[in-house]
């Protein structure tokens, strides 16, 4: 694995990206996955609003946005997988290159721009799933949409996949859409909450329905986040997306690229966010996410609040390997 690994990274990155989820996704359906990926030592589930979590470590949306690999990433021991970000239209996002690795720092700089084939073939994957754990859609609006139509966007989203989706998560922090972390500002928030949660009365959808928050923010900014979201009673955050913030990067001319920096760089910075939302409300549930690598980085972010944690770049450097190097306690 680790040869196939060192392969991979000599590959331009949405290639690597892309042979290793058909990789993974052969495997499976032969079969052989189980015999090429480590066992996963029995954990503690947790439940929250009716779901059950096998363990606490899940994939972060973006790693599978059209959810063609939702079984092969399910077969691996993740205790939840979140797909998306998905948006109303199919859109071809950004121009290439559009993916930077900082490997020296384990680091990642993307701006890829929600590309993806649309909630309509999401929906069709979603619907012919057999992964039993629990699943969730990290939802959206279209580069072109502007101002109210946006709010369309995640409604329509939001419609389309509520009856086969555990948890829906509203993704206002991409830098990568032009704008869309506008969505932050009170008055946005006010016209977005509202069309969401009268989606989820029509629809009667009962799972949990969670924010994704921009590390960026200011605390104000936060607060009032936090505050709009036990108005409206929805269920938590994900803290965070990626960061604007070139201030961990070594590599100046990466430095330079621009788009959204996760990886370990971004460490430090989501812990705060974390903190920063249970300084403003202790209950509130989160799915911490941002630069986790190893039992350490993952139990940290357990200690600052999260209920949960999330992957993405350390399963892109390490494979599924991480898993186990994550869970397990040394």
């Amino acid at each position: 694995m680790s040869i196939l690994l060192s392969f991979l990274k000599i590959l331009p990155p949405e290639t690597a990206h892309k042979i290793s989820l058909l990789g993974l996704n052969m495997l499976y359906k032969l079969n052989l996955l189980k015999f090429l990926t480590p066992q996963i030592d029995a954990t503690e589930p947790i439940n929250f609003k009716g779901l059950t979590f096998t363990n606490k470590l899940g994939i972060a949306a973006g790693l599978d946005k059209n959810g063609d690999y939702i079984d092969a990433l399910g077969s691996i021991g993740f205790g939840f997988i979140e797909v998306g970000t998905v948006t109303p239209l199919p859109q071809a996002g950004n121009s290439k290159p559009r993916i930077f690795r900082l490997q020296s720092q384990q680091g990642i700089i993307n701006r890829l721009g929600f590309n993806n084939k649309g909630v309509d073939y999401l929906v069709r994957n979603l619907k012919k799933r057999s992964f039993p754990g629990v699943l969730g859609v990290n939802i959206g609006a279209n580069k072109n949409s502007k101002s109210a139509q946006r709010v369309d966007d995640y409604v329509h989203c939001f419609t389309r996949v509520a009856p086969y989706a555990d948890y829906i998560t509203v993704n206002i922090s991409s830098p990568n859409t032009p704008n869309l972390r506008d969505l932050h500002t009170k008055d946005h928030l006010e016209a977005l909450f509202t069309s969401i949660a009268n989606a989820r009365e029509a629809l009667n959808f009962q799972g949990p329905i969670f924010i994704k928050l921009s590390p960026d923010e200011t605390n104000a900014v936060i607060q009032e986040v936090v505050f709009s979201i036990n108005r409206f009673k929805f269920d938590g955050v994900i803290a965070s997306n990626t960061t604007l913030d070139r201030g961990e990067i070594s590599d100046i001319k990466i430095s330079q690229q621009s788009g959204g920096l996760s990886g370990r760089p971004l460490f430090n910075k989501s812990n705060d966010l974390i903190s920063q939302v249970r300084t403003v409300d202790s209950n509130l549930f989160q799915i911490g996410v941002g630069g986790v690598f190893n039992n350490e980085d993952f139990n940290k972010k357990i200690d600052l609040g999260a209920s949960l944690v999330q992957i993405y770049t350390s399963f892109v450097y390490e494979g599924p390997s991480v898993l186990k190097t994550i869970l397990n306690t040394p």
